[in-house]
């Protein structure tokens, strides 16, 4: 069982899965080791891509000058000039969204398959947890980065209406081949959403859900919740927590737990909200507001504004209020 430090048997089947998942250490097992190694390919690339976004700055000066002087040639040149290469990065955070839809793809098909229990594979291949746990980790991130970001949507609009003008006054375009219409389309669609990452998996989730039909919805929606169990119970149990050696894990297990039920909520008929949900939200929740607050504001919110059932007559008073 690779890494699965196993130490308390679950005899509360309230209480969900009760083992420690690896996130410091877990190594690809054998059988783990094709999909993982996909997958590293694409997480590698991660931590470059929130650096970029982080920095980004925007073009907004350039843009209001422009449109403020709009017969200023020299203007018109510079704002283009500066909106160019950021478009080509917001090409880049785009196409790395397939590319983690893909690898969420790959690391679900192994995690869900027959004939093993959701709950088994994540005490199984710790391996492949970890990196779908890096992949909802790196979600929350980028989204949380992009929310606080309105120059993103800013200079896209602009990029957009500048090259529309262009074409039709047939003025040839340094740097159109980099986002041809249909690319802009899709991208205006992505970051015209709140959370563009969240929305790019919960739809490769349902997708891979309903693609394949020989499969029960179960253990999708399983996996999920066995992971946002494990997550709190790691969390909340001091002879886990004390395992961690780096701090930074509390706060990994935190964004995953989050990532993770916003995930269920989205791809679950029912949500992670209901009362047959296999999430227990009170105890995440306890979990959350047990942390210094200013460390989870962002967390607490994503619950708030980014699921989809929170508001549903379903939804017990008691969970509404403790999100309030």
């Amino acid at each position: 069982m690779g890494n699965l430090l196993k130490v308390l048997t679950c005899t509360d089947l309230e209480q969900g899965p009760n083992f420690f998942l690896d996130f410091e250490n877990a190594q690809p097992t054998e059988s783990e080791k094709e999909i993982y190694n996909q997958v590293n390919v694409v997480l590698k690339d991660a931590e470059g891509i929130l650096e970029d976004l982080q920095s980004y700055r925007g073009a907004g000066h350039e843009i209001r000058e422009a449109i403020q002087h709009p017969t200023d040639e020299k203007l018109q040149e510079k704002a283009w000039g500066a909106v160019v290469p950021l478009v080509g990065k917001l090409k880049k955070f785009y196409e790395f969204s397939q590319r983690l839809e893909a690898g969420l793809r790959g690391l679900l098909g192994a995690l869900t398959s027959t004939p093993y229990s959701p709950t088994q594979h994540l005490e199984r291949e710790q391996a492949l947890a970890k990196q779908f746990a890096e992949i909802l980790h790196f979600t929350l991130r980028f989204d949380e980065l992009k929310m606080t970001n309105p120059a993103i949507q800013n200079d896209f609009s602009y990029y957009r209406r500048t090259l529309s003008r262009m074409r039709i006054n047939n003025v040839p375009a340094e740097g159109e081949n980099e986002v041809n219409n249909e690319l802009a389309n899709r991208m205006s669609l992505f970051y015209a959403e709140a959370t563009p990452m969240l929305k790019t998996l919960s739809d490769a989730t349902t997708k891979f859900v309903s693609e394949n039909k020989n499969l029960p919805i179960e253990n999708t929606t399983d996996c999920l919740s066995t992971m946002a169990s494990v997550c709190r119970v790691m969390l909340e149990t001091p002879e886990y927590r004390s395992r961690f050696t780096n701090e930074e894990t509390v706060s990994f297990c935190l964004r995953v737990m989050v990532g993770v039920i916003i995930l269920y909520d989205h791809v679950h008929p029912v949500g992670a909200f209901a009362k047959t949900s296999k999430i227990d939200m009170k105890g995440c929740i306890k979990v959350l507001k047990d942390q210094p607050p200013n460390s989870v504001e962002g967390l607490l919110n994503a619950l708030r504004y980014t699921t989809k059932h929170l508001n549903d007559e379903t939804t017990s008073k008691q969970i509404k209020s403790m999100l309030q």
